[in-house]
C-alpha cells in the first residue's frame, strides 16, 4: 500500500506547522507570558461577566424563536418579500431596545437568519443590534462630545440600512431562490394569539435587558433610578415570564413553582449578591423544560443546539483577542504603543487601521467609550475614533468565528469588509469636518 501524497500533503502540513509552532513557542518571554496571562484573564472575565447575564437569557430568546415564532410570520416581516422600509426599519432601530455585545447578538441572529429571515434585513439586524446602544451612545456624547456622539447614532443607524441592503444586492440571486423556496412552502398553521407571542418575548427581552443594565456615571437621573430598580425591575418580568408558561405554554404549575421557590429563597438570603438568585433561575429553567414534553421541551432543544453551536467558539475568539490585543488598559502581543501611534490624524491609514482594530478586539457593552478616552488623550483622532466606534462595538473576532459557521466564509468576509471600509470612509469625512 502506498501513500497518496496529493491528498496527504495536507494534513502533513498541518502538523508540521502545529509541531513549530510549539517548538519555537517564546515561553518565557515577558511580552508572550504577559499576552497569555491577558488572553485567560480576558476568558475568565468573559465567563464570570458576560455568559450567565447576556449570553443565557440570549439563547433562550434564540431557542423561542425557533419554538414560538411561526415561520411564516417571520418571511412576512422579514423575509426576502417582505415591506423592505418596514424590515429594515425594525432592524435599525433594534439596538435601542437590545443593549447588546457583538456576541450576544448572534443567538438572536441566528435565531431569525434560521427561520428564514432575508439576508439584508438580518444582517441589518446583527449590525444595528450591538451598534445603536442607546446608554452608549449617550455615554459617548457625554465623555467624547456631542459631535462624536451624534454621528456614532447617525452613522449606526445608516451603517444597519446601507450594509443591510448591501448584502442583499451582492447575494440577489440566493434571496431570490430562498424567497421561490418560500412562496413554494405551505402555511404554517398559527399556535397562539400574536399578542401572547409578542409578550412572551417582551419579557424574556426586558430581563436581558435589565440584568445588564449598568451603572451610570452620575447619581442621579432616569438611568440611575432604572439602575436602582435593575433586579426588581428583572424578578417582576421573570414572575410575568413564569404566569406565561403555566397559562400559554402549558407547563404544569408545580414545575414553575420548584423555579421559584430557591430563587425567591437566594435573593432573601443573599441580597447583597443578586446573580446567584438569576443563576438559579436560569438552572431551573433549564431544568423542568429539559424535562418537559411539548413546547417546553423543545423551547430546550432549541436553545441547547443554539449553545453548543456558539460558545466554544465564542470562547475560543475570547481567547484569541486577548492573546493579541489584551484587555483594556492591558497588552497583549500587539503593544498598545503601536496602536496609538498608528491611529493619529486622520489618514486613510489611520482610519482603516482603527477600524480594523475595532473589528478585532472584543468590547463588552459601553467598554469601548473608556478605552477610546484613553487613546484620544494619546493622540488619537477624531475620525480613527469614529471609525473604531462604529467597527468596534459590531465585529469581534469571536463574533466572526461564529457568523462563519451560520452565514459561511464569503458572506462573513463580504459583511465584514462592509463594516470595515464604510467605517473607514466615515471617520475620513468626520476627521475632516471637525
Amino acid at each position: 500500500m502506498t501513500t497518496d501524497w496529493r491528498i496527504e500533503w495536507k494534513p502533513l502540513a498541518a502538523i508540521a506547522a502545529v509541531f513549530l509552532a510549539c517548538f519555537y513557542l517564546p515561553v518565557g518571554a515577558p511580552r508572550f507570558d504577559e499576552a497569555v496571562r491577558e488572553s485567560l484573564e480576558l476568558v475568565k472575565w468573559y465567563a464570570r461577566e458576560h455568559v450567565i447575564p447576556c449570553l443565557i437569557p440570549a439563547f433562550f430568546i434564540a431557542g423561542a424563536i425557533g419554538v414560538f415564532v411561526s415561520q411564516s410570520s417571520v418571511m412576512k416581516y422579514l423575509g426576502p418579500k417582505a415591506n423592505k422600509a418596514l424590515a429594515y426599519g425594525v432592524a435599525s432601530v433594534s439596538g435601542t431596545i437590545l443593549a447588546v455585545c457583538s456576541c450576544t447578538v448572534l443567538p438572536l441572529f441566528a435565531g431569525i437568519w434560521r427561520m428564514g429571515a432575508g439576508l439584508g434585513p438580518a444582517t441589518a439586524f446583527l449590525y444595528a443590534g450591538p451598534a445603536i446602544n442607546v446608554l452608549a451612545i449617550i455615554l459617548t456624547a457625554r465623555v467624547l462630545g456631542l459631535e462624536l456622539g451624534i454621528a456614532r447614532a447617525v452613522g449606526a443607524i445608516i451603517f444597519s440600512v446601507v450594509i443591510g441592503l448591501a448584502m442583499h444586492f451582492i447575494f440577489r440571486k440566493e434571496e431570490q431562490a430562498k424567497a421561490e423556496a418560500a412562496a413554494r412552502s405551505p402555511e404554517l398553521e398559527v399556535k397562539r394569539p400574536l399578542g401572547q407571542t409578542v409578550l412572551y418575548f417582551a419579557a424574556m427581552i426586558a430581563i436581558l435587558v435589565f440584568v445588564n443594565w449598568g451603572r451610570p456615571a452620575g447619581d442621579g437621573g432616569i438611568w440611575h433610578a432604572v439602575w436602582t430598580w435593575k433586579w426588581p425591575l428583572t424578578a417582576a418580568f421573570g414572575v410575568a415570564l413564569g404566569f406565561m408558561l403555566v397559562r400559554w405554554i402549558r407547563m404544569a404549575w408545580w414545575k414553575v413553582t420548584l423555579i421559584a421557590v430557591p430563587t425567591v429563597v437566594l435573593a432573601l438570603a443573599f441580597p447583597q449578591q443578586p446573580m446567584l438568585a438569576f443563576v438559579m433561575g436560569a438552572i431551573g429553567l433549564s431544568v423542568v423544560t429539559s424535562t418537559s414534553a411539548g413546547e417546553a421541551g423543545e423551547w430546550f432543544a432549541s436553545t441547547w443546539t443554539f449553545a453548543k453551536q456558539i460558545l466554544p467558539l465564542l470562547l475560543i475568539g475570547v481567547l484569541a483577542a486577548g492573546l493579541l490585543l489584551g484587555r483594556p488598559g492591558h497588552e497583549g502581543l500587539i503593544p498598545n504603543a503601536w496602536v496609538t501611534q498608528l491611529v493619529g490624524g486622520n489618514s486613510l491609514w489611520a482610519n482603516f487601521f482603527a477600524a480594523v482594530v475595532g473589528a478585532f478586539m472584543y468590547f463588552a457593552t459601553l467598554t469601548e467609550v473608556p478605552i477610546l478616552q484613553g487613546l484620544i488623550g494619546s493622540g488619537m483622532g477624531k475620525g480613527p475614533a469614529l471609525a473604531l466606534l462604529l467597527a468596534g462595538p459590531a465585529l469581534s473576532l469571536p463574533n466572526m468565528l461564529v457568523l462563519r459557521g451560520f452565514m459561511g466564509a464569503k458572506k462573513t468576509a463580504v459583511f465584514c469588509a462592509l463594516v470595515v471600509v464604510m467605517a473607514t470612509f466615515s471617520g475620513m469625512i468626520f476627521g475632516a469636518l471637525f
